[in-house]
């Protein structure tokens, strides 16, 4: 009995250990099962995402052909146009290829759309549009309502040139009336008076006269020879005229002197009886032609001493014979 009992005690310890072995390998089997499993799910998703991608874009590619197989097929259209449309929407890639041809081998539009050109425009070059001018309308104007007093850049034109003109026609009648002839009375003084006469024209200025009087008096009066016209004057109703003064000055300005006018260069006596100090006189003197020395040495001598030194004949008031 002994004996058979210790014969089974190592036959259930190998029991034992198969069946825990046994379980190992089970569990490691269904950890590989479990993992083999897991990959094959992992395959097939990304397989389905591939698929679903490109799903995505062939609908959107078949919507997007549709439509503009639509878009063209508006309104009237022939079968045969009709069936080409459909082929070139089913096929873009034959589209791209046709689009691909020389611009002389497709179709022409029918009507283009013209497009207004920018100034700043790069393509005016080649494509220009031609635009019928725009003609402004001129504002009529009332015939009854006075316009004078507005700007008007013709009648301002025609004023202008008009002035000018009238310039013109008065400078050149100016110089006819300065080369006309005049005779001129003066008196060489020196104490005692020498009358002369002299011939010059009105544009004839106090120094050229005096110049001219010195030459002609030089061969009867000794002292002038060696005198400059500078040192020469001329007094004309007891004014003593500057040398830039011409005759003609004193002839357009119609001035007067302190005892007659300026403007009358011969003798005349006034012999009319006239008591009323408001009527001016009309008597002339002839004008007095001396040397500065001696009328520096005489000047608080009459004649002399009423002589007045003036800047300008301008500043004498007009003479007027009533």
């Amino acid at each position: 009995m002994s004996h058979r009992a210790n014969r089974k005690i190592p036959n259930i310890q190998l029991v034992k250990m198969s069946g825990s072995l046994a379980a190992q390998f089970s569990r490691e089997r269904e950890k590989q099962e479990k993992e083999f499993a897991e990959k094959k799910k992992q395959i097939e998703a990304d397989n389905s995402r591939s698929s679903h991608i490109d799903k995505a874009f062939e609908s959107h590619t078949d919507a997007a052909s549709e439509a503009e197989f639509k878009r063209q097929t508006i309104g009237l259209v022939s079968a045969a146009e009709y069936r080409r449309r459909r082929e070139n929407c089913n096929n873009p890639v034959a589209v791209v290829e046709d689009d691909d041809q020389p611009a002389a081998k497709r179709a022409k539009p029918t009507k283009k759309k013209k497009s207004k050109p920018l100034s700043f425009s790069m393509d005016s070059d080649d494509e220009q549009v031609t635009e019928k001018p725009v003609i402004k309308k001129k504002a009529l104007k009332c015939p009854f309502v006075e316009t004078a007093f507005l700007p008007d850049k013709e009648r301002e034109e025609e004023i202008a040139r008009e002035t000018v003109k009238l310039t013109q026609e008065w400078h050149a009648e100016q110089e006819r009336i300065k080369l006309q002839k005049v005779v001129v009375a003066y008196s060489y003084w020196n104490g005692n008076g020498h009358r002369r006469h002299l011939e010059i024209t009105k544009g004839t200025t106090i120094r050229q006269f005096l110049d001219t009087v010195r030459q002609s008096l030089s061969k009867d009066f000794h002292d002038l020879r060696g005198v400059s016209t500078e040192n020469l004057m001329y007094i004309k109703e007891d004014l003593i005229i500057p040398h830039h003064v011409s005759f003609y000055d004193m002839i357009v300005t119609q001035a007067r002197g302190k005892s007659g006018p300026l403007f009358h260069f011969g003798v005349r006596d006034d012999i009319r009886l006239v008591n009323d100090i408001r009527v001016e006189r009309e008597e002339s003197h002839p004008g007095k032609v001396t040397h500065r020395a001696w009328y520096d040495k005489n000047r608080h001598i009459f004649p002399a001493s009423r002589w007045e030194t003036v800047r300008s004949v301008g500043i004498y008031l007009r003479f007027s014979i009533s």
